[in-house]
């Protein structure tokens, strides 16, 4: 018997300074410092927690949670400042040493993810993700991580949510790098984005997993939909739809056919007969000369934040562009709290329904929740009942997931340890357990209320045999 682990999930990205100690720009540097950009009040990742200098002070918060497992994700740039192996920075290396060991001596297993939305500036200015080249680049990142790391780290994470990398990054231009290419480059982007998870599986798989024993998967984001009026059959199609132009995406290729979703290939076709669009098909299909996509996930991890209600989109006349490929519109129920920024809507049995929804389409997998937590914005609450509540609700239905429905959950991640830089949200938006004071230079880390109930549900549930995982 094994006990389900609950633990906290932080982004160790933007770890300092964006150019000290050797470490390279990334598009998310290049993004914030550009003027004109949507970061909120043109704030920057350029110092954020300060994990870099502070990492014994995230230790610090880790031991006072009680934590079993801790997700990280890596700078690639601070490895590797030019994306490619053939120059290493020494210093990140020992740097993710450190963290990599202390966590190991702590008794808290590292879950480290590859690839968090930072590619480094040097391989944008080559065509970045949309290049097809960048699935081999990424290849060999991930080869030189599993050997600089994978003695210790057990469980990895490729990329973080591919679908806001391809549509926030390359569609809507809100994310680094900031594309707007809309109908095109955010398909290219997944693909290659599929390309190089595969490729890096695949590697792991005959040069590692004999000697190392970990596991490896991709991190996918998904809402929980449903019919907005559960009667209707647009709306029912909508919703099928909305899944799979979100999860089915990146998922299907993964767990069920190695392609995409039909349902989405084809309302990608349709609407491109519709416009006049006769250049073949935009969204691209997988050679039989590359590694097989195909079971290439040890685990389902999923980061899973709110929920929605789906009907029918209204589609732009005359517009290519995702949204209007999905034909597919959620909206918030208005009976449903919503948590700091406008878009979480809080909905805890939607986690319970979309992990069901995983187990019986993609054959039962073992689960990670890699990413769920609730935001504060306006003035600091350190007595953050409300969200208190929310983790008691969420952690609840996970486990009537769990016992009552089946499902193989293996582990629970907040996000986040730590308030941090939300992307284009800067610092309006806090998601920690911790509260970090970004005005004051030594960045002093102090619980939330919510962040002592955290460790006291894993406390309990450390102290309960749960479940045979």
């Amino acid at each position: 018997m094994r006990r389900a682990p609950y633990s906290s999930a932080s982004t160790l990205m933007f770890d300092r300074g964006w150019n000290v100690d050797d470490k390279g720009p990334s598009i998310w540097d290049t993004f914030c410092h550009e003027g004109g950009r949507l970061v909120f009040e043109g704030q920057s990742g350029d110092v954020t927690c300060n994990s870099y200098e502070l990492w014994e002070e995230d230790l610090r918060c880790i031991r006072q949670l009680g934590l079993t497992h801790y997700r990280l994700s890596l700078s690639w740039s601070r490895l590797l400042p030019e994306g490619i192996t053939r120059h290493v920075n020494q210093k990140g290396l020992r740097y993710y040493n450190k963290v990599i060991n202390d966590l190991v001596a702590s008794d808290v297993l590292p879950m480290v993810t590859l690839y968090h939305f930072d590619l480094p500036q040097a391989l944008q200015d080559q065509g970045g993700w949309k290049s097809p080249e960048i699935a081999a680049i990424f290849d060999s990142y991930a080869r030189f991580c599993f050997e600089s790391f994978g003695d210790r780290v057990k469980l990895w994470i490729t990329l973080n949510e591919p679908y806001v990398c391809a549509k926030l990054g390359h569609e809507d231009g809100i994310f680094a790098p900031g594309v707007k290419e809309p109908g095109m480059a955010a398909y290219l982007v997944g693909h290659n984005m599929l390309r190089g998870h595969a490729r890096a599986w695949h590697s792991y798989n005959v040069l590692y997993r004999a000697k190392q024993g970990g596991s490896v998967s991709l991190a996918i984001n998904s809402d929980w939909a449903e019919p907005l009026d559960p009667a209707s059959p647009d709306d029912t199609a909508a919703t099928e739809r909305y899944l799979a132009f979100t999860l089915g995406w990146f998922a299907w290729p993964l767990f069920v056919t190695g392609d995409y979703p039909e349902v989405m290939r084809s309302s990608i076709e349709v609407r491109s007969k519709e416009l006049g669009y006769q250049e073949g098909s935009r969204l691209p299909r997988f050679s039989k000369d590359e590694p097989s996509l195909l079971g290439t996930a040890d685990f389902f991890a999923l980061n899973y934040y709110t929920s929605r209600r789906v009907k029918p989109g209204e589609c732009c006349p005359g517009v290519l562009g995702l949204k209007s490929d999905q034909d597919a519109e959620g909206v918030v129920d208005p009976s449903w709290p919503v948590c700091g920024v406008s878009w979480l809507a809080v909905v805890p049995d939607g986690l319970r329904k979309l992990l069901k929804y995983i187990k019986d389409t993609f054959n039962n997998p073992a689960v990670y929740i890699t990413e769920n937590g609730f935001s504060q914005v306006g003035p600091v609450d350190m007595e953050d009942v409300q969200r208190c509540g929310f983790y008691h609700d969420i952690i609840q239905e996970i486990a009537r997931a769990l016992r009552e429905d089946g499902v193989d959950v293996r582990g629970y991640f907040a996000w986040s340890l730590l308030d941090n830089f939300e992307w284009a949200d800067g610092f309006s938006v806090r998601f920690g357990l911790f509260h970090v004071d970004f005005s004051r230079p030594e960045r002093p880390r102090t619980a939330y209320r919510s962040g002592r109930e955290y460790a006291g549900i894993i406390s309990k549930y450390r102290s309960q045999t749960m479940v045979n995982i």
